[in-house]
């Protein structure tokens, strides 16, 4: 049995870093809950010993907030519980400088834990966590990377609410035509791009190359692939916070939201996922394109559990919209090799590299839940020797059409489906389930509420 490593730092790593770098004044303790957005507390230089040696009180309400922050009482965390404290602990390897918010800012991430220490069943890193005990008990190790797109927007909307392109550094212009792996488009940006990988390097997220994406304004970086699938998700949270924050000082907005704009492509959050035995050696690499047996049975534990993970893989109502045929964003359980049109396509490459790409999530999935339920999959269909069927060839939104195969098309459905699903309640937690799909239950009823400047063109002369 493979041993994982502590979730908890150690109190020498933020001596280490305060006799390192005494430029540094203010510390942001960053916990992530369901909805994915970093919440915490900014810390004075003289606290953050005190977060090491003991920890920080963080309200338990916090761990069941909806993704604006509200409280969600029905879950019973918040009145009910007294909104009890929990301690949040700081994660090993996070307490990096974050340059954008000047050079006397740091931020460390950390996981909630119970007063007696035990590990928080709702906290998403915990979750994580329990799916890859799942791995290490056999002897095996996921090795994933996250590969995220999104757009830069203007900051400021216009008079009816809507959103625009930010303008280009250099020029000031606004990007209209696709621009698919356009240079140009990247020189535009150049500035934003730049002061990006400085900040990755700073914080140590292995940030790779960029591409301009499939529609004006919409940018792609992958992160390289690591055999520490907590740590990827920590480094797709710190990515994100970093663009967002970069962004901010070129006088743009970096949205992960799925579907920004109804008419051009949507983003996503693609996963990729191979899996190493006790030697170190990928159990998926092969001379033949579609891999090995195992990785065939991994292929079908996680087309199996799609629409069981898609209220993780696609956690908004706008993010139903990203799903549409011929759009890139998959929108049936189907595999492929080298084809971009199915949900896990087999990218082509060297042997040893051999891996699925996981397609369905939006950007706006959070990190940790999306590779806990993907990871779900892949040890389901290892477990279970399950077969996935032949690969599509060719165009996979007529197969799917073809063989009336689909993903829940909605959030109702989604949210319906994970809560009944015996395999993410096996795998992620039956009280995370639950408690997932409450919150997600009390958003649709507060996000519905609201009457939409739709509600009235369509409605308001017509009904």
């Amino acid at each position: 049995m493979a041993s994982l490593p502590s979730l908890i730092a150690e109190p020498e790593e933020a001596r280490r870093f305060l006799d390192a770098h005494p430029e540094v004044q203010f510390f942001e303790l960053l916990f992530t809950a369901m909805s994915g957005v970093p919440r915490g507390k900014r810390l004075r230089r003289h606290e953050l010993m005190a977060v090491y040696e003991y920890g920080r009180f963080l309200p338990g309400s916090v761990l069941v907030c909806d993704i604006t922050g509200q409280d969600c009482e029905e879950t019973g965390l918040v009145w009910a519980d007294g909104d009890a404290d929990r301690l949040a602990k700081p994660a090993p390897g996070t307490l990096v400088k974050a340059p954008w918010l000047g050079e006397d800012m740091a931020q460390v991430i950390t996981s909630m834990y119970e007063l007696d220490g035990a590990p928080n069943d709702l906290d998403p890193r915990h979750v994580l966590r329990r799916v890859l005990d799942r791995f290490a008990a056999d002897g095996l190790t996921p090795v994933v990377a996250c590969e995220l797109e999104y757009y830069l927007v203007d900051p400021t909307r216009t008079p009816e609410g809507a959103v625009t392109l930010a303008g280009a550094s250099i020029t000031g212009e606004k990007p209209t035509l696709h621009g698919v792996y356009g240079l140009r488009e990247l020189e535009d940006f150049s500035g934003f791009l730049r002061d990006l990988w400085a900040s990755a390097d700073v914080q140590g997220v292995p940030l790779e190359g960029a591409i301009s994406e499939y529609a004006p304004g919409q940018l792609e970086l992958t992160l390289k692939h690591g055999p520490d699938a907590l740590r990827a998700a920590d480094e797709a949270l710190m990515y994100k916070r970093i663009a967002k924050g970069v962004a901010a000082r070129h006088g743009a907005e970096a949205t992960f939201m799925a579907k920004p704009f109804s008419e051009r492509a949507g983003n996503g959050l693609h996963l990729h996922v191979s899996v190493n035995d006790a030697a170190g050696k990928n159990i998926f690499a092969s001379e033949a394109p579609e891999g090995t047996l195992a990785l065939r049975h991994a292929i079908g534990g996680m087309k199996a559990t799609l629409a069981d993970g898609m209220a993780i893989f696609a956690p908004n109502a706008n993010s139903y919209r990203r799903f549409r045929a011929n759009s890139y964003a998959p929108v049936a359980p189907t595999w492929g090799v080298n084809n971009r049109t199915v949900s896990l396509r087999v990218p082509a490459g060297p042997p040893k590299g051999r891996h699925v790409e996981h397609r369905v999530a939006g950007a706006d999935a959070n990190p940790y839940l999306a590779l806990a339920a993907l990871l779900a999959g892949v040890h389901h269909g290892l477990t279970h020797a399950m077969d996935p069927g032949p690969p599509v060839q060719g165009d996979g939104y007529a197969a799917a059409a073809a063989m009336d195969l689909r993903l829940p098309a909605n959030w109702f459905a989604a949210v319906d489906h994970f809560e009944s699903s015996e395999v993410m309640r096996d795998y992620l937690g039956d009280r995370f389930v639950t408690m997932f799909a409450k919150v997600k239950r009390i958003e649709q009823d507060r996000f519905f509420a609201v009457v939409s400047p739709l509600d009235y063109d369509w409605c308001l002369k017509n009904a």
